[in-house]
């Protein structure tokens, strides 16, 4: 999810009957839900967390958030680029009723975050750094799906898995090209879907024709049967209320308040651009319904929520008009959980890492990084530093390696800016503009100490708006210095102290 987006589909003009626009949403709301349903499944799969939890915050974001939201278009649910985060928590706070109450404890930061307008903040997050998160969270996912890919059986691999992995990426790398997408089924059916349903099958003839060449159960995804009541209320966690203050805890809860607030407010600056009204969606009224439908998540067990670009982008392509669309996206969830579980279950699990490794890819992809290293290295040594603080610590920890090494590369290069330094012959010409601070005092240090005895320096400040403290002191002890060395000082325009 980069900040550049694909030109919008032509689109009829927005004004239609009350009949064609509730059919137009509910038709979107169907597409929407065939696209969330294997990602929802996917996301708790590589979270390491119940499947049940992915498909509950995809309900929590379709009949919750999307209603709280001021986005007509917006689809909320359990995002991919959050899998890292909650992986680590799990594996830091040691179980999912611990993550709970961080992630309660999150959307309370980000209702907070709401009612501080920091909604505008996203925007002065370097885009460096933003790819370089997203980078970053494209080659953990691809590393942590990879067990999953090859069958996830220690010491040896799997054939059936690693032959359905690699022909359902095959399948999503090429279910957009122009050669398919003149195929009236291909047009029809999501890429995600198409992959579950080749899974199903696979799974289903192997069951038929030859169970022991198949996949076992722990291959294939896990949802709790359902059909009861009780069923029903056993499958929600509830959080740990004694972790409420557990400094780990919270540390988790900004991770997520900050990262899940960021996605989702360039989730929403990408859906404005592909939106045909290109309709602007309150950031801070964001924030709070994305608070509201976290805190709900943690309350009763399910994965954390976000805007989701994907998504919200195949609502706009279905024809979404209004929230219907995501709340009908939202029901089909509910319908598919109660009443097709069994078919859930006959999922495999190197289907979804397939999904996830393709996500992953278009992440961190190739094109990515010889963009960011053609747009020089004030772009790139961020973009890196990002990537490299990710890997080697968390996501958070990164992302503040970036963004202070993209202002230290403004700095380095609004201070090469202030000082000129030239010579002719025996003259040697040092021009000040803008402001000069401390910042320039080695940079200033550096070219005085090139003027040999004897020679003229002319101090111009022509263009200077000021000269702090600093560096008068170097240009006054400078100058006793040099008036003993026989250097001549010229001052043009400079400010009396």
């Amino acid at each position: 999810m980069t900040r550049s987006n694909p030109t919008p589909p032509h689109h009829d003009s927005p004004s239609l009957s009350p009949l064609s626009a509730l059919r137009s949403d509910l038709l979107a709301g169907i597409t929407v839900f065939l696209i969330a349903l294997p990602l929802c499944l996917g996301v708790a799969t590589a979270s390491n967390a119940p499947p049940f939890a992915g498909i509950l915050a995809g309900v929590i974001g379709g009949l919750v958030v999307a209603l709280l939201s001021g986005s007509r278009l917006s689809v909320s649910g359990p995002a991919a680029g959050l899998v890292v985060i909650v992986v680590q928590a799990l594996a830091t706070l040691g179980g999912f009723s611990a993550f709970l109450s961080a992630l309660v404890l999150a959307g309370a930061l980000q209702i907070m975050f709401g009612f501080l307008r920091a909604g505008g903040l996203a925007s002065y997050v370097p885009v460096p750094v933003v790819n370089g998160m997203l980078a970053s969270i494209g080659i953990l996912l691809i590393l942590n799906q990879l067990p999953l890919a090859i069958g996830n059986v220690p010491g040896e691999l799997s054939a059936v898995p690693i032959a359905l992995a690699l022909g359902s990426l095959a399948i999503m790398s090429a279910w957009d090209t122009p050669a398919l997408r003149r195929i009236a089924f291909v047009r029809a059916i999501p890429a995600p879907l198409a992959v579950v349903l080749l899974g199903i099958a696979v799974t289903v003839l192997f069951d038929l024709f030859a169970r022991g060449a198949g996949m076992p159960s722990d291959q294939r995804v896990a949802m709790p049967d359902l059909s009861s009541w009780s069923a029903l209320s056993h499958a929600f966690t509830f959080p740990d209320q004694n972790q409420w203050f557990n400094p780990a805890v919270w540390r988790v809860a900004v991770v997520i308040a900050i990262v899940g607030s960021l996605e989702t407010l360039l989730s929403l600056e990408a859906l404005e651009q592909i939106d045909p009204a290109h309709q602007k969606a309150p950031p801070n009224r964001e924030l709070k319904a994305q608070g509201v439908g976290n805190i709900l998540a943690g309350l009763i067990g399910a994965l954390p929520i976000t805007a989701v670009v994907v998504r919200s982008a195949a609502n706009v392509h279905a024809g979404g008009r209004s929230r219907l669309s995501c709340v009908t996206h939202g029901v089909m969830l509910v319908v598919a959980t109660l009443a097709l579980t069994g078919v859930i279950n006959m999922i495999p699990l190197a289907s979804l890492a397939a999904i996830l490794i393709h996500t992953g890819f278009k992440l961190a992809k190739p094109q990515l990084f010889v963009s960011m290293g053609k747009a020089g290295m004030t772009q790139f040594v961020p973009f890196v530093g990002t990537i490299v603080g990710v890997l080697l610590t968390d996501l958070l920890t990164g992302i503040a390696i970036g963004f202070v090494l993209s202002v230290v590369s403004v700095l380095e290069r609004s201070i090469r800016r202030v000082l000129s330094f030239t010579r002719n012959g025996d003259h040697y010409l040092l021009t000040v503009r803008k402001s000069a601070n401390f910042f320039c005092t080695p940079q200033l240090k550096r070219y005085l100490g090139q003027i040999p005895a004897g020679a003229t320096l002319i101090l111009d400040a022509t263009h200077a708006d000021h000269i702090d403290h600093d560096v008068r002191r170097v240009i006054d002890s400078y100058t006793v210095r040099a008036l003993a060395s026989g250097v001549q000082i010229e001052y043009k325009h400079w400010p009396a102290n």
